[in-house]
């Protein structure tokens, strides 16, 4: 049978194909230019082993410039004509991270990896203890985030829960992919992954020289280097910086469930992420202290800055278990080298008032190099440490650092054991005398007070000193967050005696800052604008601000969290407070003597009546079908992570502690429960399997997608 004729309709859909064609063509070349552009840059960056010329790379890259710019609604994000760099930004806005990244707990001592080792096995409930160890990457900590495999966010560490956004110049490094590869298994819906970006100091050298050429100052080291860069707010000088990320954490991910950080170590690789080289696994101490002498070997062969080794226990389930403090994980810790050591002169001891009022005693040092970088001053810690190594002004002394540490005296060199042919040693006879701590504050001349080896300036807000610090402190990123309120500012606020004490701030004009020196009119009106932002702020960060002894970021959150108002902790006792979770004698002790304080309570007060609000956001799970409950975890489950089932019933107002007590609700046993189940069942606690704890959440209508 003959069909039947076109329609109308038909026939328009007909005249379009060829253009529809030619269009879906475009797109093909443009993807595949893309994929094999991807590939190579994988192969050079990641692998190492590039395997076209970089004049045949340049060509796929110019024809895919080409096209985007003749067809450039089909440029995609993901492309790599986009490492260029953006338009100059005026800020870099703060977001908050995935999930916290937390610092590491350290030590050079191998009798302390003996000792996190046994705290290891005897939390983990008789499981298997297998260790990751990798090199402490001496860089600048990042999270990226990933959706659906795209680049989506970059975001600097900051204070451990927020940082700085970068992406835009995070999408210049090479080493980090735009998309993620799919090619050995499929991309998760998103992905958080901390890594460290680093210099490599031949890289590091060849920048250096090149500042020279031009006339520029030079770097210090490679570090504050990276740092600089990452932080442009034009990304075309990061894109001319040699900067390279390694991936070596996957914080937080949608769409996969990993049961061991080897098997995420493996996913990121098989991503298209570069990782650290030489990841190891270990079962025994010994082969830990091996590892780490092995790399202690190799560091000055390496091209890039390690400070040490980082262990981290294998298995994702226990590490849920094991947990957290508020600044590093239970689960990990980070075996440093021994410091490189240099020996010179003390030319003076002076004493530093810090913001908490501990006087520091400080050698004053004739400039040395040490690991690369000019000292000139080195920490003598307090009065016990100075008399125990009796240091003294004029002495040779040999001197320490590792990391970011503050230089430290190790010891006195006494002439004879000075270098062959050294010439004007100081004969032992003729040594000044030892040093005394002063017995009034050297700031405000207040009496001051000993406390264990510390000497202290009891006179907190008075002391010109501390005010300089607690400004600071008051104005930092985890407290009121106000730009512009750093160090050099703070000491010009209270050397013009512009500000007597902390609520003087809020009382600052435009035109009392515009004579003094720093300050230019725009300069001085985006300060008085942050510090007037900020009278409405949250509680915690208020509380933070403030500088209560044993009150950090985690504790001042908890508080607020718990008595929700100002006037309800000022009027807490101690065992209000003590019932506060994680809160002990002597953190409340702290809390009560500060707020008891007359001279604190006045300074508080005076801040309180310049502050609109003080508030506190809502409790997490506030209200939810498990509040009030206390909900432990062992042993395996199959349909999710430890870990993920901590997060879903503390999001729905649980709590999730790592260990079982009279407290203890409910436990959910999966295969391989140990101590945990048994103790709960001496303790009469509820034990649920898998399966119950499933239909408990389905009777509550808890999601679990």
């Amino acid at each position: 049978m003959p069909s039947d004729p076109p329609t109308q309709d038909q026939d328009q859909d007909q005249d379009q194909n060829p253009d529809q064609d030619l269009e879906q063509e475009r797109e093909q070349e443009l993807e595949a230019l893309r994929r094999e552009l991807r590939h190579h840059d994988h192969l050079y960056y990641v692998e190492g082993a590039p395997e076209i010329s970089d004049a045949a790379y340049d060509a796929l890259y110019r024809r895919l410039q080409a096209l985007e710019a003749r067809y450039p609604e089909l440029v995609t994000p993901d492309s790599p004509t986009q490492r260029v760099g953006a338009e100059p930004r005026s800020d870099l806005p703060t977001v908050t991270h995935r999930a916290p990244m937390l610092s590491l707990d350290s030590s050079q001592d191998p009798d302390d990896v003996r000792r996190f080792d046994e705290r290891i096995r005897k939390g983990v409930d008789g499981h298997e203890v297998v260790y990751l160890l990798e090199p402490k990457l001496d860089g600048v900590s990042i999270e990226l985030v990933y959706e659906q495999g795209i680049l989506g966010q970059a975001v600097t560490r900051g204070n451990g829960r927020e940082g700085e956004a970068v992406t835009e110049n995070v999408r210049t490094i090479g080493s980090v992919p735009l998309r993620l590869r799919d090619e050995e298994r499929p991309v998760p819906t998103m992905l958080s992954v901390r890594g460290e970006v680093l210099m490599r100091l031949s890289a590091f050298e060849a920048l250096n020289e090149a500042l020279l050429e031009q006339g520029s100052e030079p770097f210090a080291n490679p570090r504050n280097a990276t740092s600089g860069a990452l932080r442009q707010l034009d990304s075309s000088i990061t894109a001319a910086r040699p900067l390279e990320c390694l991936a070596y954490d996957i914080l937080a991910v949608e769409g996969e469930v990993f049961r061991s950080d080897r098997a995420s170590v493996d996913a990121l690789r098989a991503w298209g992420l570069a990782v650290p080289e030489r990841i190891e696994s270990a079962r025994t101490v010994e082969e830990i202290l091996a590892y780490h002498a092995a790399y202690d070997r190799d560091r000055d062969a390496l091209d890039y800055e390690i400070d040490g080794v980082v262990i981290k226990l294998d298995s994702l389930d226990d590490r849920a278990d094991l947990g957290s403090t508020s600044r590093h994980p239970r689960w990990a810790m980070a075996f440093k080298f021994q410091p490189r050591k240099e020996v010179t002169r003390i030319e003076r001891i002076a004493v530093q008032v810090g913001r908490t009022g501990v006087l520091t005693p400080v050698a004053l040092l004739r400039p040395v190099e040490v690991g690369g970088v000019t000292v000139s001053r080195a920490t003598l810690h307090n009065r016990e440490e100075l008399e125990r190594k009796d240091v003294r002004e004029g002495d040779r002394v040999r001197i320490q650092r590792a990391g970011d540490v503050i230089p430290q005296v190790v010891e006195v060199v006494p002439p004879e054991v000075a270098p062959e042919g050294a010439s004007g040693e100081v004969p032992v006879a003729s040594r000044a005398e030892p040093f005394r701590m002063p017995t009034h504050c050297p700031n405000c001349g207040t009496p001051v007070e000993e406390r264990g080896p510390f000497t202290l300036c009891p006179n907190r807000f008075g002391c010109s000193a501390q005010l300089k610090g607690r400004i600071v402190h008051f104005a930092s990123r985890q407290g009121l967050d106000i730009e512009g309120l750093g160090d050099e500012t703070a000491s010009l606020l209270v050397d013009r005696e512009l500000v007597r004490e902390l609520a003087d701030l809020f009382e600052l004009t435009s035109e009392v800052l515009l004579p003094l020196p720093l300050f230019a009119e725009k300069k001085a009106e985006n300060l008085v604008a942050g510090i007037q932002a900020r009278r409405r702020t949250e509680l915690r960060r208020f509380l933070f601000g403030l500088g209560i002894p044993e009150v950090g970021a985690s504790v001042a959150r908890d508080l607020a969290t718990h008595f929700r108002s100002l006037d309800a902790l000022q009027a807490a006792g101690r065992e209000e407070l003590e019932a506060v979770h994680g809160i002990g004698p002597r953190m409340s002790e702290a809390i009560t003597g500060f707020f008891g304080d007359p001279a604190n309570a006045a300074v508080v007060d005076a801040l309180a009546t310049r502050m609109e609000a003080l508030t506190v956001p809502d409790r997490e799970g506030e209200g939810g079908p498990l509040e009030g409950m206390t909900i432990v975890f062992t042993g395996t489950l199959e349909s999710m992570s430890r870990g993920a089932a901590k997060k879903l019933v503390e999001k729905a107002g649980a709590r999730s502690p790592s260990s079982v007590s009279g407290e203890t609700d409910l436990v959910v046993a999966g295969p391989g429960a140990g101590s945990k189940r048994a103790r709960a069942e001496a303790l009469g606690v509820e034990v649920m399997d898998e399966a119950g704890f499933l239909a408990l959440l389905e009777e509550k209508g808890i999601p679990t997608g």
